[in-house]
Protein backbone atom coordinates (compact mmCIF):
# COMPACT_ATOMS: atom_id res chain seq x y z
CA UNK A 1 0.00 0.00 0.00
CA UNK A 2 1.24 3.42 -1.35
CA UNK A 3 1.66 5.67 1.53
CA UNK A 4 3.03 9.82 1.88
CA UNK A 5 3.02 10.05 5.50
CA UNK A 6 3.67 14.18 6.75
CA UNK A 7 5.47 15.40 10.11
CA UNK A 8 6.53 18.39 11.41
CA UNK A 9 3.47 20.30 11.96
CA UNK A 10 2.64 21.92 15.35
CA UNK A 11 1.62 25.52 16.68
CA UNK A 12 4.00 28.39 16.22
CA UNK A 13 3.60 32.12 16.55
CA UNK A 14 3.67 34.45 13.89
CA UNK A 15 7.68 35.34 12.26
CA UNK A 16 8.26 31.50 13.46
CA UNK A 17 9.65 29.09 11.55
CA UNK A 18 8.56 24.79 10.68
CA UNK A 19 10.41 21.99 8.97
CA UNK A 20 7.47 19.65 7.14
CA UNK A 21 8.58 16.18 5.85
CA UNK A 22 7.09 13.76 4.18
CA UNK A 23 8.30 10.14 3.54
CA UNK A 24 7.25 8.14 0.66
CA UNK A 25 6.97 4.39 1.10
CA UNK A 26 7.11 3.56 -2.98
CA UNK A 27 10.37 2.46 -4.57
CA UNK A 28 13.16 5.02 -5.29
CA UNK A 29 12.91 4.61 -9.12
CA UNK A 30 8.91 6.02 -8.64
CA UNK A 31 9.86 8.51 -6.55
CA UNK A 32 12.51 9.67 -8.50
CA UNK A 33 10.42 9.84 -11.60
CA UNK A 34 7.73 12.01 -10.18
CA UNK A 35 7.40 15.42 -8.65
CA UNK A 36 6.76 16.56 -5.39
CA UNK A 37 4.09 19.21 -3.90
CA UNK A 38 2.98 20.52 -0.92
CA UNK A 39 -0.22 21.64 -1.06
CA UNK A 40 -2.12 23.35 1.99
CA UNK A 41 -6.13 23.59 2.66
CA UNK A 42 -7.30 26.38 4.80
CA UNK A 43 -10.37 26.48 7.09
CA UNK A 44 -13.10 26.90 4.42
CA UNK A 45 -10.59 27.44 1.86
CA UNK A 46 -10.13 25.37 -1.08
CA UNK A 47 -6.75 23.32 -1.11
CA UNK A 48 -3.65 25.14 -3.35
CA UNK A 49 -0.45 24.26 -4.18
CA UNK A 50 1.93 26.08 -2.12
CA UNK A 51 5.48 24.64 -3.23
CA UNK A 52 6.24 21.82 -6.02
CA UNK A 53 9.51 20.54 -6.92
CA UNK A 54 9.69 18.79 -10.10
CA UNK A 55 11.79 15.28 -10.56
CA UNK A 56 14.86 17.26 -11.80
CA UNK A 57 15.03 19.59 -9.02
CA UNK A 58 13.14 22.30 -10.48
CA UNK A 59 11.14 24.58 -7.81
CA UNK A 60 7.82 26.62 -8.19
CA UNK A 61 5.99 28.14 -5.39
CA UNK A 62 2.55 30.22 -5.31
CA UNK A 63 3.37 33.84 -5.28
CA UNK A 64 2.72 34.20 -1.07
CA UNK A 65 5.23 32.41 0.03
CA UNK A 66 7.92 33.20 -1.94
CA UNK A 67 11.16 33.75 -0.39
CA UNK A 68 9.65 31.95 2.92
CA UNK A 69 9.22 28.89 2.19
CA UNK A 70 12.09 26.43 0.38
CA UNK A 71 10.93 22.78 -0.64
CA UNK A 72 13.60 20.43 -1.39
CA UNK A 73 13.91 17.05 -1.57
CA UNK A 74 16.14 13.78 -0.61
CA UNK A 75 16.12 11.26 -3.48
CA UNK A 76 18.18 8.89 -1.12
CA UNK A 77 15.90 9.14 2.08
CA UNK A 78 12.32 9.23 -0.87
CA UNK A 79 11.68 12.63 1.31
CA UNK A 80 10.51 16.07 0.25
CA UNK A 81 10.59 18.99 2.88
CA UNK A 82 9.11 22.18 3.23
CA UNK A 83 11.40 25.04 5.00
CA UNK A 84 8.77 27.69 6.26
CA UNK A 85 10.12 30.46 7.95
CA UNK A 86 8.74 34.08 8.62
CA UNK A 87 5.25 32.07 9.18
CA UNK A 88 2.13 34.26 9.25
CA UNK A 89 -1.24 33.40 10.21
CA UNK A 90 -2.57 33.23 6.57
CA UNK A 91 -0.46 30.39 6.12
CA UNK A 92 -2.56 28.13 8.63
CA UNK A 93 -3.71 25.06 7.32
CA UNK A 94 -3.46 21.57 6.80
CA UNK A 95 -0.55 20.86 4.47
CA UNK A 96 -0.52 17.66 2.13
CA UNK A 97 2.14 15.69 0.34
CA UNK A 98 1.27 14.83 -3.70
CA UNK A 99 3.34 12.67 -5.71
CA UNK A 100 2.49 13.99 -9.78
CA UNK A 101 1.73 11.88 -12.25
CA UNK A 102 1.40 9.35 -9.43
CA UNK A 103 -1.40 11.20 -8.00
CA UNK A 104 -0.32 9.97 -4.80
CA UNK A 105 -1.33 12.02 -1.40
CA UNK A 106 -0.69 12.08 2.14
CA UNK A 107 -2.96 12.49 4.93
CA UNK A 108 -1.88 15.98 6.28
CA UNK A 109 -0.11 17.95 9.01
CA UNK A 110 -2.22 20.35 10.89
CA UNK A 111 -0.09 23.92 10.37
CA UNK A 112 -1.45 27.03 13.17
CA UNK A 113 0.07 30.18 13.23
CA UNK A 114 -1.09 32.16 15.91
CA UNK A 115 -0.93 36.20 16.04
Amino acid sequence: QVQLVESGGGLVQAGGSLRLSCVASISSMLFRLNAMGWHRQAPGKQRELVAQISNLGDRNYTDSVKGRFTISRDNAKNTVYLQMNSLKPEDTGVYYCNAKPSNFWGQGTQVTVSS
